[in-house]
């Protein structure tokens, strides 16, 4: 199996790399100081093609397959300043667009599809609640049919988009006799009788990613709106999360090789005791095993990136790859740190922006733990 990127591939993996490092970096340090969305920066990425990577040509999009957007993820995580920008447009793609395309109907696709991928509109999911988190499917939120709608009642928390999206696919319950099966989705629109933002939400890191709960209070949803079957919701939620724990977690994997990168300088180039920090075995082991994290975390990715683009399902295996890098990439960032000292833990550097960053990387998309579980059921225990 032949895992490396093609040559087009490659070229458009820089070519990311080259249209973040020139547009969407300036004044990243002060936005997230700030907690600013930088929507400027959401339009050029929609104008560069980013929110239409996997999606068809048909309705604007790039048409790639996922070893393709994972290379460009790849890229746009080494060389992006801005990660609450990156994950808004990751969690658009991989929980909004692509459930759409895959189970909404065509005049759902073509409704909404176009708008989302030219970044006329902002989209998002909302299935987490305050008390059903990694238990996703306890959530409360009811939705019950009444003739040509459905009346929606409950509360979301911790939207990722929520404040600024015109559109959020929300997980009801529609059956409580059924379980995880009586679980449905609604492409829920700003401007629905009833639906309402809460405040936006203050997190340790992602700054300048817009989250926060969402209100809704007997609130009106057409019977068009339904994405998919009445019950659909738990395969539509386990089917994002495979794309989404692939090319989300690429981001990591670009940032962590940017790091190496950095702290290899920084070790040649930084003396103590008369010689360069990195001649010292403390140092020089460090960064040999970021190196290590980099080289598996894209083997293990890459694997899972082959087998979706070539129609393959990969549930344990996209579980491995989140679970193996988000770990990856907060070991990875505080070694960084270490190395680089007091300079470091300085808020000048963006190296302990990065580390609060990548906590969150071992909380969302499941957690820690929930990937460990699903390794552990796919091996019969």
């Amino acid at each position: 199996m032949d895992f490396l990127l093609t040559q087009e591939q490659t070229k458009l993996k820089e070519s990311v790399i080259n249209f973040v490092t020139k547009t969407l970096n300036e004044g990243a340090h002060e936005r997230q100081n700030r907690e600013d969305f930088y929507l400027e920066g959401w339009k050029k990425c929609a104008d560069f093609g980013m929110l239409g990577l996997p999606m068809p040509k048909k309705y604007g999009g790039l048409e790639m397959d996922l070893l393709a957007c994972v290379g460009a993820m790849e890229g746009f995580g080494y060389a992006s300043k801005d990660f609450g920008l990156l994950f808004s447009i990751n969690s658009q793609i991989w929980t909004c667009e692509a459930p759409i395309l895959r189970f909404g109907t065509e005049e759902q696709k073509n409704k909404y599809l176009g708008g989302l991928i030219s970044g006329t509109l902002i989209g998002g999911h909302a299935i987490t609640e305050a008390n059903s988190g990694s238990d996703a499917f306890s959530l409360t939120c009811r939705a019950k049919r009444s003739g040509d709608k459905y009346i929606l009642n409950g509360t979301k928390m911790f939207i990722t988009n929520a404040p600024i999206a015109d559109i959020l696919l929300v997980f009801a319950r529609t059956d409580e006799r059924k379980g995880f099966a009586g679980i449905s989705v609604f492409i829920v629109e700003k401007g629905f009788a009833g639906f309402s933002i809460g405040k936006p939400l203050k997190m340790m890191g992602l700054r300048d990613c817009p989250l926060g709960e969402v209100i809704l209070q007997d609130c009106d949803v057409p019977v068009e709106n339904r994405l998919g079957k009445e019950g659909a919701g738990s395969a539509i939620f386990n089917s994002e999360m495979e794309q989404e724990r692939s090319c989300l977690f690429a981001t990591h994997l670009g940032s962590m090789e940017k790091i190496l990168e950095d702290c290899i300088e920084y070790a040649k180039t930084r003396h103590q005791f008369g010689k360069p920090i990195g001649s010292n075995q403390g140092i020089s082991h460090k960064i040999a095993e970021m190196k290590l994290r980099v080289e598996m975390s894209r083997l293990i990715l890459y694997k899972v990136a082959w087998m979706k683009a070539n129609g393959l399902r990969a549930p344990m295996e996209s579980a491995i790859a989140k679970l193996y890098i988000s770990e990856s990439y907060v070991a990875t960032c505080l070694d960084a740190v270490q190395i680089h000292g007091a300079y470091g833990y300085s808020t000048e550097f963006g190296l302990e922006r990065n580390l609060r960053d990548a906590i969150g990387g071992k909380i969302y998309s499941g957690t820690s733990e929930i990937q460990r579980n699903i390794i552990a059921t796919f091996l019969g225990l």
